[in-house]
Order: C-alpha cells, then structure tokens, then sequence
C-alpha cells in the first residue's frame, strides 16, 4: 500500500519512518518535510542509515493523493490547511491535534483560532474505539499525555469505582514531547538536572482532550486538573492518576477492574503487584504499563502509567490505528516489549 508521511523531519515523523521500515503492507512511497524539503533525511535523522542517498520531498497535495494512506506528523492548526486538498479515497491518521475535540469551545480556548472538525479517536484500547476506527478512513491519533491519563483512569470510570468529576494528574514528560523548534528552555543546559511544571494551573491543551474520551465512558462530566512537568530525559511520559473511590469500591474490585479491561490487550499491561512503571521500559515500544493502589488513608485510587510518548504516544499508536483502519494484524510493525535504555 502506498504510504507517505508529511512532516516527516520532527520526532514523530522520525520515529513513524523508523517503525514503517520494516512493515510488510505500507510501502513508504512519500516522504515530505516543508522546510527540510531537499535535505538528506539522514541529516536530520542520522539513525536512519537505511535512508541516506534519500532525499525529504516538498510537502504537495497532488503527491499526497498518489497514497492510499497519509500520516500527518504536524503542528497543531497545520493539518486543516491541507486536508481538504486530499482525496477523499486516500486514509489519513492525523497525529496532530486538529480532529482531537469534539468542542469548538474547548478548540478555542485552549488552541485559538477555527475549530476543523472531529475525526474518530484513535485510541482502540477504550471501550467501542477499536470497531470505529475499523470503520473509519479518517483517525485522530491521540495526545501522548491524553493517551498515558485516559488508559490509566478509563477501567476505575467504566466500572463507576471512582468520582470521576475530581481526577488530579501529574505527569511529567521527556523533551521530545515539546518538538523539534529550538527554544531556550529546552536547551541541553537548560534541562539536565532540573525538573520544571509548565502550563500549569488546568491550561495545557490535552485536558479537553482527556476529559471528552473518558466522558464518553459514563453519563456526566469528566474533570481533570492536570499538571505536566517537564523532565530531563528525551523519551517517555511517567503519570500519576488519582481520585476519591466511590463507596462500593475496594482494592480487590479495582484490581478486578483493571485485569477485566487490559488482560486481552496486547499493549497494555497491568504489571504485578510490587512492580512499577519505568519510562525505561516501554522505550521504543508500543507499551503501556499501569500500576494501581489504594490509599486508604485519602481513599483514593492511585494509578500509575508509563509510556514511550514517541510510540503510544505518537508514531507506533499511528500505525496502529492504521492497521486496525486497513484489517490488518494490530501489532504489524510494532512491539509491546521495550529497548534497554
């Protein structure tokens, strides 16, 4: 199947030509990079040795629609600009966030500007996600924060155990998450030995974007009051979810909840008691690893999640959604076990 990807210089984009490489369906026949268009893909992406007499294409609609499927890997606002320009037989998975929202006031609020639309949410391990995405030939992948959250607290609000209008995450992110544009604050120096929030205070953009996936499990609002910490690592998301246990609730029926919920899923592990999340151990990896207690002295449920923000949290969770899209083995492509960091 011919497959190209647009925006393919960031390290989303990097990371989706890596995992494409050795897929047996998706012929990666377009590779496009606005403002790197004409360099050596290996001058940005220097792990890429299989790639290096190649060159990054210009970003053109009239080449999009030679594929039978697109990845977009750009800006948020960007993807709107072209996709009405592209055929509709052609599939699209959007890793930005421009299809994400339902809400055109949440759009607003916490992106600016006009509001695109909604593509089906690219998250097949919720409950009823995986038979839409099968359905759809348009996918918005999810955020990488929204993906660790969501997967960490939907079993606790699909089972009704937790109040789930008072969920208080903190989440702290590798440097990648940011992009690739050069800014001071992410400068090696800057970041090495330091941990730092940012947007803080409920204004970064995933929160609607959490709060709509996990509404869609019951019947009321969905709050969260998420703050992200900027961590000195390049990879990877570490997520701590809490929230007061309803009155029925106890350790053995939280548990009971979570194993009902991931024990089929072939990316989502509910590790063993004692054992907990490392962003060390998803790397690389399509992998989500969950840990769950009770604080009996709060009554809160406590979760924690760890994922790749460049695999389920982008690039791997793309090609995902696009085998489910195509009828296609889940996994092609992609690993549930990590690389030793």
């Amino acid at each position: 199947m011919k497959t190209g990807i647009i925006g393919a210089s960031g390290y989303a984009g990097g990371e989706l030509i890596r995992l494409l490489s050795n897929h047996p369906e998706f012929e990666m026949s377009y590779i496009s990079a606005g403002s790197n268009a004409g360099q050596k893909i290996t001058s940005v992406h220097p792990y890429l040795t299989g790639f290096k007499n190649q060159l990054f294409q210009a970003t053109d609609t009239a080449a999009m629609n030679t594929c039978e499927l697109l990845f977009l890997a750009l800006p948020h606002g960007e993807s709107a600009k072209i996709v009405e320009a592209i055929d509709p037989s052609v599939r699209i998975v959007d890793l930005g966030a421009d299809y994400r929202l339902h809400s055109s006031q949440s759009w607003k609020r916490y992106y600016g500007g006009d509001h695109a639309g909604t593509w089906v949410y690219g998250l097949p391990e919720l409950p009823g996600q995986r038979e839409k995405i099968a359905q759809a030939t348009r996918v918005a992948n999810p955020g990488c924060y929204a993906t660790s959250i969501a997967l960490a607290a939907a079993p606790a609000i699909s089972a009704g155990l937790i109040d789930s209008s008072d969920i208080v995450v903190v989440a702290s992110s590798g440097t990648t998450g940011a992009g690739r544009s050069a800014k001071i604050n992410l400068l090696g120096s800057e970041v090495m030995n330091s941990l730092t929030s940012y947007k803080f205070g409920g204004v970064h953009q995933h929160t609607p974007e959490i709060e709509e996936s996990l509404s869609k499990l019951k019947n009321g609002d969905v709050k969260v009051s998420f703050t992200p910490i900027l961590a000195p690592m390049p990879r990877g998301i570490l997520a701590t979810v809490t929230a007061k246990i309803s009155s029925s609730a106890n350790y053995s029926a939280l548990r009971k909840a979570y194993e009902s919920a991931y024990n089929d899923e072939t990316f989502v592990t509910l590790l063993s008691e004692g054992e907990m999340p490392k962003t060390s151990s998803v790397l690389g990896s399509n992998a989500v690893h969950l840990q769950i207690a009770l604080d009996e002295h709060t009554n809160r449920l406590i979760v924690s999640s760890a994922i790749d923000n460049l695999g389920k949290g982008a690039a791997s969770q793309a090609i995902q959604n696009a085998n489910v899209m195509m009828g296609l083995p889940e996994g092609l492509s992609m690993s549930a076990m990590g690389i030793p960091s």
